[in-house]
């Protein structure tokens, strides 16, 4: 699986899973040249506190299109170590 945005891939792994519709990959999969600071945050009733980075590609800037829960419940533990994202990023195959 790949996450694309603005021509560029973010993230490359065949380690994707699969929670609530979105695609989590391994963190370390991040390139993290492609990444950028954000004070967003949010909170899911079963995940717990989601923290957010932005996407900065060929000048552009794509906000809080990163997410990741840095210590997800026991629920979601299979979020752990791993990103998700939107605001147009694209997962394919």
């Amino acid at each position: 699986m790949k996450a694309l945005w603005n021509g560029v891939v973010i993230a490359e792994s065949d380690d994707v899973v699969l929670v609530e519709g979105n695609h989590y990959f391994p963190d370390t999969s991040l390139r993290r040249e492609h990444t950028t600071f954000s004070n967003h945050r949010s909170t899911c009733p079963w995940k717990g506190e989601a923290r957010y980075m932005s996407l900065l590609v060929n000048g552009e800037l794509n906000p809080d299109a990163v997410w990741y829960y840095p210590s997800p419940s026991d629920e979601a533990a299979e979020v752990r170590g791993r990103v998700a994202f939107w605001k147009g990023v694209q997962v394919v195959a």
